[in-house]
């Protein structure tokens, strides 16, 4: 294509034109615009994203140009950007050539004179407030400098009267006077001449500083230079985005022929992009994303008007599978209008009122590296923390909290369609991270054999049970039940690294969902949780890695994917994103949203192969999808939550004294209740306590089992075991045993799981029912 003509350039002119720009091996060359104006080198992809979008600029002050032969040129400002340029004839690269070679002599030119005036010139990127700032160092500096005349002045007296003093000292030492007077003569004249010594060298100190300021106020000036220009640059791309995004909402809206109203709010505010007029370049040199490179990526674009009109002859299959009708009802709605006993025709009324406030979180100071520095590359499990460090809830009642949005399951259950029922399952999943954004205070390790009932059935018609059955490594067993036809079971168990300055919680063991009317058996795994900054900065919490959400029926698949956070990526903090796929692969529904706030699901009308390759280099899939519908949205926390620990609504009642609980109960825990108290020093010395009477019940376990197994041994073991040089491992356990622990859980039996095939423990009855009976008389004294 025959491009017009540009102008020879004049010195001072902006030049502009199309040049071919080098992106990498398999794109090669690609055309670009170019601008050259003000000492700067911009590129753009087409000369209508002049106005909102610049891909890249290079500045020509510091910039090296070199040809490489008729047709191309290099440059670059010294490693951090290259630009290789390919021009369409030698006229035109040789036409560039000298545009830049002059833009470059310019810009070095106004850089000198700038470095030149120093400190008596004021930045022109500055401003009038620059100008300001500038006069103001300026005076310090003139303030400075009499300060040291006025240091200079008086030098020169105390050197002229002390010359004096000398000298009369001297006199007087002449004058023959008693043995006494002479020495004390002699003390003053030592102490004159030291005081002289002293006042010289405090002035030739202030003289070398004054010297050494005048000397780089230069290098100062032009640093603060380069900083007030930094932001201005700052403020300029803060203004071009503000104007991109504002051009990608118009351009979205007039893109598709729905009314604003019904936009897709999925792509409109978490920044999916349709088709290939993304923001981002195409370039993979500008592309900073950490950790996505393995990531299916696919892009949502608005359906076809045709899915939208209420022509059954379009929509009909679809509208049958989905139990819902052209997009117009939301999933809720639906599921709603099919069950006329839904939460939002019968309004359920607490029959307790629980408590909304727990005692404020004392101000205790902690030297957090004093206990940490000894404890990088160990197991979190087997570090001695104090509760400074901790919340006032067990890692059970932590574990409870899975089910702070249990409506999500309660809708999940009236569905018809397993698909749908897939998408409520999936932000059920997301939403139990949403109470970890803020939490950074560990929970109390549970002790053997502790239990945590949540007992919810008349208000919210479910109740779970928790029990720690095992310690090391420490597992605890899950089983929650509602009357609104779902079980829910899991056992987690923690593997935590501490890597200095940040610490990962990786839960092990799956977590299963059984849907009673349907008999559709969900399950899935958790992701990674990080605690960052450690050891300096203020604590953050972030969760990554995917999760495969099964339905072992139907074959169903929800594929996760929690995005790391990335200073330099661009999308949402926080981000999730999912696609719900049939047996057979097929798209049915893309999930969008934040762990933190909110998960949105859109009904996939088609999808296909787009021609952009993702960061892999793997086509990206285009999904066509109805308008988005909110799942879930994370419920505020209750007002002063900063004061408490950031709990949650839920999260406040967990700790709350209960009548009726087994002696196990993490609610008769009395180090987390002093905790809670505020009472800190004396829950560290129960902790203490507990622990240690945790160590004595496991070795006495361990020698009933040697004993059980070999009698001979039993007898050799007692007496080490009674001998003052006994050896101990972590927490008292015996170096040596043949044995592992015999600990059996109270509720739970061990077995293998007969979905996923791995050993886990499920809960085999018999809590509410000894409950009701008030008989606790088999439970462990671990208090």
């Amino acid at each position: 294509m025959s491009e017009p003509k540009a102008p020879t350039p004049a010195p001072g002119d902006t030049y502009k034109g199309w040049l071919f720009k080098w992106t990498n091996y398999i794109k090669g060359y690609q055309r670009r615009w170019f601008v050259l104006s003000n000492g700067l080198l911009s590129y753009y992809r087409t000369q209508a994203e002049m106005g909102h979008t610049c891909r890249g600029t290079i500045n020509l002050a510091t910039a090296n140009i070199a040809v490489e032969d008729s047709c191309n040129f290099v440059i670059s400002n010294g490693g951090t950007q290259t630009y290789h340029l390919k021009a369409s004839s030698e006229v035109e690269r040789q036409r560039w050539i000298t545009a830049l070679e002059l833009a470059k002599a310019k810009a070095f030119r106004m850089q000198a004179e700038s470095d030149d005036s120093g400190d008596e010139s004021t930045p022109p990127a500055a401003g009038q407030g620059g100008g300001a700032r500038n006069s103001e160092v300026q005076s310090t500096l003139r303030t400075l400098g009499s300060k040291v005349e006025d240091l200079s002045t008086c030098n020169d007296l105390i050197a002229k009267h002390g010359s004096a003093l000398q000298r009369s000292l001297s006199e007087l030492e002449g004058v023959r006077l008693g043995g006494e007077t002479s020495e004390k003569i002699r003390q003053v004249t030592e102490r004159a001449t030291l005081f002289r010594i002293t006042s010289n060298a405090m002035i030739n100190a202030c003289r070398d500083f004054l010297a050494l300021a005048q000397a780089h106020s230069k290098r100062w000036q032009k640093a603060l230079q380069a900083e007030r220009e930094q932001r201005v640059r700052l403020e300029e791309t803060l203004e071009q985005l503000a104007k991109q995004h504002n051009h990608l909402e118009r351009a979205f809206r007039g893109a598709t022929v729905l009314p604003p109203s019904q936009s897709n709010p999925a792509i409109d505010s978490k920044g999916s992009v349709p088709g290939k007029g993304d923001a981002s370049d195409e370039d993979e040199e500008n592309e900073f994303f950490d950790a996505c490179e393995d990531v299916q990526e696919f892009i949502t674009v608005p359906a076809d008007p045709k899915y939208h009109r209420r022509s059954g002859s379009n929509v009909s299959g679809i509208s049958s599978e989905m139990g819902m009708d052209d997009g117009t009802t939301s999933l809720d709605e639906q599921s709603m209008a099919s069950n006329p006993e839904s939460p939002q025709s019968q309004e359920v009324v607490p029959v307790r009122k629980r408590r909304t406030r727990i005692p404020d979180k004392p101000n205790y100071s902690l030297n957090l590296w004093s206990i940490m520095k000894n404890c990088i590359g160990k197991e979190l499990s087997k570090i001695p923390m104090p509760v400074n460090f901790n919340e006032p809830l067990s890692m059970l009642q932590r574990l409870s909290e899975d089910l702070e949005y249990y409506e999500l399951l309660d809708r999940g259950a009236k569905c018809q369609s397993s698909l749908e029922q897939m998408c409520y399952v999936a932000a059920f999943t997301v939403s139990s991270y949403s109470t970890t954004v803020h939490r950074t205070g560990k929970p109390f390790n549970p002790l053997l054999g502790e239990t945590f009932e949540l007992d919810r059935l008349q208000e919210s018609g479910y109740r779970s049970l928790c029990e720690q059955v095992s310690h090391h490594p420490p597992a605890a067993a899950h089983h929650a039940i509602s009357e609104r036809g779902w079980t829910l079971r899991q056992e987690i168990a923690l593997a935590s690294k501490f890597r200095g300055k940040y610490l990962s919680i990786m839960p092990l063991g799956s977590i299963h969902c059984i849907f009673e009317k349907s008999n559709n058996h969900y399950t899935w795994k958790k992701v990674t949780t990080t605690v960052h900054n450690i050891i300096v900065g203020k604590l953050w919490i972030d969760q990554s890695g995917e999760i495969d959400i099964v339905n072992h029926r139907t074959g169903d698949r929800c594929h996760l994917k929690f995005a790391p956070y990335s200073y330099f990526s661009r999308d949402v903090a926080r981000k999730v994103t999912g696609v719900v796929t049939d047996k057979d692969g097929k798209a049915h529904y893309v999930l969008s949203g934040t762990w933190d706030e909110k998960m949105e699901c859109s009904r996939v009308m088609q999808s296909s192969r787009g021609g952009e390759n993702g960061a892999d280099g793997r086509q990206k899939t285009v999904y066509q999808t109805l308008k988005a519908k909110e799942l879930w949205r994370k419920t505020p926390l209750p007002e002063g939550a900063e004061n408490m620990y950031y709990f949650s609504t839920l999260a406040l009642t967990l700790n709350e004294p209960e009548e009726g609980v087994a002696p196990t109960d993490s609610r008769k825990r009395p180090d987390q209740r002093l905790m809670e108290q505020g009472r800190w020093e004396e829950a560290n010395a129960e902790k203490q306590r507990l622990e240690e009477k945790q160590r004595t019940a496991r070795r006495e376990r361990e020698r009933e089992a040697n004993r059980s197994a070999n009698p001979e041994e039993a007898l050799i073991e007692d007496s080490i075991s009674d001998s003052p040089l006994k050896m101990e491992g972590p927490y008292g356990a015996p170096v040596k045993s043949g044995h592992q622990d015999s600990y059996k859980a109270m509720w739970f039996d061990r077995c293998v799981d007969p979905m996923t095939g791995e050993p886990t423990h499920i809960y085999r009855g018999g809590y509410w029912e000894t409950k009701e009976q008030g008989n606790w008389d088999s439970c462990p004294d671990i208090f």
